[in-house]
């Protein structure tokens, strides 16, 4: 029996929320590539501004002037290689940029097959028959702690360190970012997003978020209120991919 084909829609929004002077995050997607990017920028205002659309221009400008129509895993290694090489070579020639780095999340479909990529703790979620599942892993000291029994939930979201990251783009010569492939459901919403977002917002008010029936532009647009509602410490960028029938 033929499978079914599926195609995508997509729309993001970035904010620089309530405490912060300038937007670090940058993001990226192209629907007819199948490749979508968030990336949260570290290293000082500008130096986070260059690093994030620094990994996203490079990634994207990779898979655009790729060979296939759709990027293989192979492919996104390499171009978030690219990417993680730019950053590093950029801050080696300028002291003011050193240092400097970017998490990353993004995520690559052909046709029902995705793989989702990501350094750092920029997150990826799916909405599946209206029940919200983290898909990646942060690369964060208190969430590897968490993970190896160290600590607990509510000890992590007290910590004092609970900004530190353990994996980043651009921060040395070379880094492997984590890959997951899943199999892409019509009606499954994958929420790829900076951590202004999922540092504010619990995954159960995430889930109620998303569960409403409402064009993914204005999906961006609530989720995004409601982290600054809750307080805006951060940038916020939310960028959501739907799987369409």
């Amino acid at each position: 029996m033929a499978t079914a084909l599926v195609h995508y829609t997509a729309a993001a929004v970035s904010d620089r929320g309530r405490k912060r002077t300038s937007n670090e995050d940058s993001y990226g997607f192209s629907v007819e590539h199948g490749v979508y990017v968030v990336c949260d920028g570290m290293g000082g205002a500008a130096a986070g501004e260059v690093a994030s659309s620094l990994a996203v221009d490079e990634i994207m400008r990779r898979v655009a002037e790729s060979s296939v129509s759709r990027p293989t895993r192979a492919a996104m290694e390499s171009a978030i290689c690219a990417a993680n090489q730019a950053i590093y070579s950029r801050a080696q020639r300028n002291h003011r940029l050193s240092g400097m780095g970017t998490t990353m999340v993004a995520l690559a479909a052909e046709e029902r097959h995705v793989c989702v990529f990501n350094i750092g703790d920029s997150r990826c979620y799916r909405l599946r028959n209206r029940r919200l599942e983290q898909i990646t892993l942060d690369h964060s000291l208190v969430e590897e702690q968490v993970r190896l029994g160290r600590m607990t939930e509510a000890e992590a979201l007290r910590s004092p360190l609970r900004n530190v990251i353990t994996r980043a783009l651009g921060t040395q010569c070379q880094v492997t970012p984590d890959a997951f492939a899943l199999e892409a459901e019509p009606g499954n919403l994958f929420l790829l997003c900076s951590d202004g977002l999922s540092k504010e917002l619990s995954d159960s008010l995430i889930e109620s978020l998303l569960s409403i029936d409402l064009p993914l532009d204005e999906l961006c647009e609530r989720l995004v209120g409601a982290a600054n509602k809750a307080g805006g410490h951060d940038n916020i960028t939310t960028l959501l991919v739907r799987v369409e029938g």
